[in-house]
């Protein structure tokens, strides 16, 4: 049965159209150039993992995992989910290949993940992160260039004094475990005043609480006792040597005792990159320790750290902010190259093959579909395009080409011997 019925993008996924790629190609490959300045090297991981690694990973009462995950049952009845975040594949991966035996491991990928909630701006279904993760390292100084390297990601995108640091210690499991005793006794008289969401983290994780959006609970946590003041004292000197490392530069932060992120893997510095020129309150970047995952999933005892980056978030920030690159740099077309019939269509397109051969890094197109010069030209406008190359009866008689530049109009007949050497003046290459 036919159905003139249009099929559309699923809630919560979008397409990156064309407009928008030259952004996004500019957004990795800034970051991915300083990855490499730092000794990162790229893993590829696939999207789909068994449900149980995100249950033992993440914990099975954040919300993450008992309201946000895509998973379903394989043709073998196997659980399997597409990864809503990146950190647990990757140390998957680690220990299944042996990549973390008496070895640091500096990593990073880039990719979608999956999360059902509510779609908003900046916040959808399928969003794209990058990840970075250090393995075999337990001091404060990988904590602190981790956010140095991050920091030069914001100046180098012209976005440092739209984003800022705020960091936390939430410390060891053992503080974590005492300090939770205290909270839920603070908490306890007020189990009233608490709505259904917030009931369930109170007897899940009430930590988890500490980072709420709810205004009324926010105001009542003020007077509770403050995770800080409960450090252990290994968790105490790693926090103060990091923020102290952090006073020698110029990066401003603020300590924040609510910050606490909302996996259970996490441990000791945790950190946030946000902004507010978006409009509300948004996290760009954001990770910290997860010192215990390694063993938890099964490997050897590592140290670990890393964060993940939001892309869509980083774009609209970009585009607010309009620090942007001018578009003409990654999407205006370079040279289109135009013929009269078909014999001389083959040279053309043999021409073409030669520069792209001589000149690699120039965008070409070649005509075709026919058309006079006159529609040829309108294309070639329409494309952007900035030179314009033409064989017609007359070039073909003599080996030469009408080289037309489109921006100011001027033109000239060059043999073919001399078009690179011109073609590399224009473009300074």
């Amino acid at each position: 049965m036919i159905t003139n019925d249009i099929i559309r993008s699923i809630r919560g996924m979008y397409d990156c159209l064309p407009k928008d790629t030259f952004l996004w190609r500019y957004i990795e490959d800034t970051i991915k150039d300083i990855l490499i300045t730092y000794g990162y090297n790229e893993i590829r991981l696939p999207i789909l993992e068994q449900t149980s690694l995100f249950n033992r990973a993440i914990g099975e009462g954040t919300d993450v995992v008992t309201k946000e995950m895509y998973s379903f049952l394989d043709r073998n009845g196997i659980s399997l989910t597409l990864r809503p975040e990146g950190t647990a594949g990757c140390v998957r991966a680690g220990i299944e290949h042996g990549l973390f035996l008496n070895r640091e491991q500096r990593l990073w990928y880039i990719g979608p993940m999956f999360r059902y909630e509510r779609p908003q701006l900046g916040r959808y279904r399928q969003f794209h992160q990058l990840n970075v993760e250090v393995f075999g390292q337990q001091g404060p100084d990988i904590d602190f260039e981790l956010i140095m390297m991050t920091y030069r990601w914001w100046r180098i995108l012209g976005i440092d004094d739209h984003v800022s640091l705020e960091l936390n210690s939430i410390g060891s499991l053992k503080t974590r475990f005492f300090y939770r005793k205290l909270l839920v006794d603070f908490l306890t008289p007020y189990l009233n005043n608490l709505d259904s969401d917030a009931l369930r983290c109170f007897y899940s994780n009430p930590i988890r609480l500490l980072d709420t959006k709810n205004i009324n609970l926010r105001n009542l946590l003020n007077d509770a006792p403050s995770l800080l003041d409960y450090l252990d004292e290994n968790s105490r000197i790693h926090f103060s040597k990091l923020c102290q490392l952090l006073d020698f530069t110029d990066i401003k932060y603020k300590i924040n005792p609510r910050l606490v992120r909302g996996l259970d893997y996490y441990n000791n510095t945790v950190f946030e990159w946000i902004t507010d020129s978006l409009g509300s309150h948004e996290t760009v970047c954001a990770g910290g320790r997860y010192d215990a995952l390694v063993e938890q999933l099964g490997g050897k005892k590592t140290p670990a750290i890393g964060f993940a980056l939001g892309l869509e978030r980083l774009f609209l920030l970009l585009s607010k902010v309009k620090a942007i690159p001018v578009m003409n740099v990654f999407s205006r077309l370079d040279i289109y190259l135009m013929s009269l019939n078909e014999l001389m269509k083959v040279k053309v397109i043999l021409l073409a093959e030669s520069i792209r051969d001589t000149l690699p890094s120039l965008r070409i197109i070649v005509n075709h579909g026919g058309g006079s010069l006159k529609k040829q030209f309108s294309r070639a406008n329409k494309l952007g395009a900035r030179v314009a190359l033409v064989v017609g009866e007359k070039e073909c008689l003599i080996n030469s080409i009408l080289i037309k530049n489109l921006d100011s109009g001027e033109q000239e007949i060059l043999e073919e011997n001399d078009l690179m050497i011109r073609l590399r003046s224009i473009f300074k290459l």
